[in-house]
């Protein structure tokens, strides 16, 4: 308190770990530090940098005390997390990353629209950057993920990929804390997205472009095998058989190209294994594919009721499918999930 001011405590915890990111972490502190909300906490962790990724921090932190500095040797991103956590105070946290810049009112309007609905969680619409160098598959990525936009399309997306970015997330203090970071073999961010959902917990997206997500290829999620594709798809396989496929061994199997053949793999680890496979390949039509026939989707009213799980690539062909599903009387995600 001082001079005898007292100081209000945050309402929103910014947790922000940083390995080696002396180059962008100025514009990162610029954008915090621009926000509307300005009761915030910025806990950034220095998990063991080599650069001048701690130097920076402390210039910035001698100048503003909201932004509070926590050292350790380096030891990953989720055992990062989990230290920065435990210091966090505000009734929200915040996740941002060192290499990324948030919009002035992102603090403000995910608050806000927190404090005014039932939802533990919300993400944010995001903007790649730099555009020069994105490919046309990392736009057609910003555009599926910005095109969710209320917990009812969150939740019917959630085994296509990971539908927040992370760095756009901010979560009610206990209920993260209670759930925490795993490292557990795969992303600890989409881990966490679908332990919230699992549990019947709302989770909702701000529909404007809160965040500026930098694209490139030094980032942790294109160099590490834990963000691998595969490490994704051993995600998703374990929480589906953990609960959409909990009560059966079986299940339809809609889609049988690369990604359909993944994911069989990966349900197979568990224990589930395709009744049926659905395809429109006319070659394939009637063959058997490891033990399970090959049907067209129009035969699909007429067999037992088993969970449908939909694997296949691209936006447009999973609109379809849903549609030819829903006409046939599926409910998502009750009867069936699309999984890419």
């Amino acid at each position: 308190m001082p001079g005898g001011r007292l100081i209000p405590p945050p309402r929103v915890s910014i947790l922000l770990p940083a390995y080696n990111a002396a180059d962008t972490l100025p514009a990162c502190l610029h954008s915090i530090q621009r926000q509307t909300e300005s009761r915030w906490e910025c806990v950034l962790v220095d998990d063991g940098s080599t650069d001048g990724t701690l130097a920076c921090v402390h210039r910035f932190a001698e100048r503003d005390d909201r932004i509070v500095v926590v050292t350790r040797a380096h030891g990953g991103i989720v055992a990062a997390l989990n230290a920065g956590l435990a210091k966090c105070r505000g009734t929200w946290v915040a996740r941002m990353d060192a290499d990324d810049v948030m919009h002035r009112y992102r603090l403000a309007l995910q608050r806000t629209a927190l404090e005014g609905s039932e939802w533990i969680a919300a993400g944010a619409h995001v903007r790649l950057f730099p555009r020069a160098t994105l490919t046309e598959g990392r736009m057609e990525y910003e555009r599926w993920l910005n095109g969710i936009d209320s917990p009812e399309r969150l939740r019917e997306e959630a085994f296509v990929e990971c539908p927040v970015a992370h760095p756009a997330l901010m979560i009610r203090r206990e209920v993260l804390a209670a759930f925490g970071y795993r490292d557990v073999g795969w992303p600890e961010d989409y881990d966490l997205i679908l332990r919230l959902l699992d549990a019947d917990l709302r989770v909702g997206v701000v529909p404007y472009r809160l965040l500026c997500w930098r694209d490139r290829p030094a980032r942790l999620s294109r160099v590490s095998a834990t963000y691998s594709i595969e490490r994704f798809t051993a995600c998703k396989a374990a929480f589906l058989a953990a609960r959409f496929l909990a009560e059966t061994a079986e299940y339809i199997l809609w889609g049988y190209g690369e990604t359909g053949r993944a994911m069989r793999r990966a349900l197979l680890a568990h224990g589930k294994r395709p009744a049926y496979i659905v395809e429109v390949h006319r070659g394939r039509l009637g063959n058997r594919i490891h033990g399970a026939p090959v049907i067209a989707p129009d035969t699909l009213p007429r067999l037992p009721r088993y969970p449908v799980v939909v694997s296949v690539a691209g936006t447009v062909a999973r609109r379809q499918i849903r549609a030819a599903l829903r006409a046939m009387g599926f409910a998502e995600p009750r009867d069936f999930i699309c999984a890419a």
